[in-house]
C-alpha cells in the first residue's frame, strides 16, 4: 500500500465522528419507564392541566360571579334560599371537582401502580428482561418508584396550591352562604399536605400489591381496595390525632364553632355523659345535668391535624417501600 493511500485512510479515520457515549443503565431505565407508561403520564398531565385551569377560573371570574349572584339574592346562612343560581352552580361544580380529584387520585394511583407499573411487568417477564441488561432488581424498583413519585408530587402540589387559592378567594362567599366547612374530608385533604402524602401512599400500596400478586388484573383490584381501606382507617380516626378543646356552658345550645367530636352533659358528681343528640328538649329534662359540654376541633387545629396525619401517612408509605424492597430481595436474591 502506498504512502498516499495510507495517509488517506488515516485522515478518514481521524475525521470519523466519535461514537456517542453509552447511556448509563439508570438513565436508560428512567427513559424506558417514561416510554412504557407514557399513556398514563399523558393522562395525568392532561388531568392536571384541565383541573388546574378550572380552578384558576373558579378563583377568578367564577367566584366573583357566584358572590355577585348570592348578594343579589339577599339570602343568609339561616334562610332557605331555594335552588342556587346558575353562576353559583358552575362555580361549585368546578371548585368541588378540584377537591374530589385530589381525594380519589390515591385510589387511582394504587390501582395503576399495582396493575400496570409492577404487576404487568412481572407477569409478562419485562422486569426479568431488564434485570439481565446491567440493571439490578433493586435499581429497577427504585426507578419504578422514583419516576412516578416525581410526576405525582409535582401534579398534586400544583393542584393543592390552586385549591388553597380558591379557598382564600371564596372566604366572603362562605360567610354569606354558610357552606363548606374546613373539616369536610375532601376540603381537608385538598387544601394541605395530605393530598400529596396520600398519593404517595397509593403508589406504595400498589407497588407492594404488584410484587405480592404478580399479575396485572388481580393486582389492580387489590391495589385499589388496599388503598381505599388504608386511607379509610386513617381518615376515620383523624379526630383522635390532636387533643380537642372542651367548651362548657349552662345551656345545651352552646356557642362553639368547628368540628364537633363529642357532646353531652355533666352530672353533679362531675361525670361526663356523652350524648351527641343533646339539645334543649332532651338534656334539659335530665335532673342530674348541671352543665353541658362539647369537644370540638376549632379552625386553628387545621394544620396540627394536617401535619400529624401527613406524618403518619408518610411513615406508613416509607414502611411499605421498605417492604417492597424486602419482597423483591426475597424473590430475586438481590442484595444491592
Amino acid at each position: 500500500m502506498s504512502t498516499t493511500t495510507t495517509d488517506t485512510v488515516g485522515t478518514a479515520r481521524a475525521q470519523r465522528p466519535a461514537p456517542p457515549p453509552a447511556m448509563s443503565p439508570t438513565r436508560g431505565l428512567i427513559r424506558a419507564t417514561l416510554r412504557v407508561h407514557q399513556s398514563a403520564l399523558w393522562f395525568w398531565g392532561l388531568l392536571v392541566v384541565l383541573i388546574g385551569g378550572g380552578l384558576l377560573w373558579a378563583a377568578g371570574p367564577g367566584v366573583d360571579a357566584a358572590l355577585a349572584e348570592h348578594v343579589r339574592s339577599g339570602c343568609t346562612p339561616a334562610e332557605y334560599c331555594g335552588e342556587r343560581g346558575a353562576a353559583y352552580n358552575k362555580y361549585g361544580l368546578m371548585a368541588g371537582l378540584g377537591r374530589t380529584i385530589l381525594t380519589v387520585v390515591p385510589v387511582l394511583i394504587g390501582a395503576w401502580a399495582g396493575g400496570a407499573l409492577i404487576g404487568r411487568e412481572l407477569e409478562t417477564g419485562t422486569a426479568r428482561l431488564a434485570w439481565t441488561q446491567s440493571v439490578t432488581p433493586a435499581r429497577w424498583l427504585a426507578a419504578k418508584l422514583a419516576v412516578p413519585a416525581a410526576v405525582i408530587v409535582s401534579g398534586t402540589v400544583l393542584l393543592t396550591l390552586l385549591n388553597r387559592l380558591v379557598w382564600w378567594r371564596e372566604e366572603r362567599l362562605r360567610q354569606l352562604s354558610g357552606t363548606r366547612d374546613w373539616w369536610e374530608s375532601s376540603t381537608f385533604i385538598g387544601h394541605g399536605t395530605l393530598a400529596t402524602a396520600y398519593a404517595l401512599l397509593g403508589l406504595a400500596v400498589g407497588v407492594v400489591t404488584g410484587l405480592l400478586v404478580r399479575r396485572s388484573l388481580p393486582a389492580l383490584g387489590v391495589g385499589l381496595a388496599g388503598t381505599v381501606v388504608l386511607a379509610g382507617v386513617l381518615q376515620t380516626n383523624r379526630h383522635l390525632l390532636w387533643p380537642t378543646e372542651t367548651v362548657v356552658s349552662k345551656s345545651p345550645e352552646q356557642n362553639w364553632t368547628g368540628e364537633l367530636v363529642d357532646r353531652g352533659f355533666v352530672t353533679g358528681t362531675g361525670e361526663r355523659v356523652s350524648d351527641l343528640t343533646c339539645d334543649d328538649f332532651s338534656c334539659n329534662r335530665r335532673s342530674d345535668a348541671v352543665a353541658f359540654y362539647a369537644d370540638v376541633h376549632p379552625s386553628s387545629h387545621f394544620w396540627p391535624l394536617q401535619l400529624v396525619e401527613t406524618g403518619i401517612v408518610l411513615a406508613v408509605t416509607a414502611l411499605l417501600v421498605w417492604a417492597a424492597f424486602r419482597l423483591l430481595r426475597r424473590h430475586t436474591g438481590d442484595v444491592v
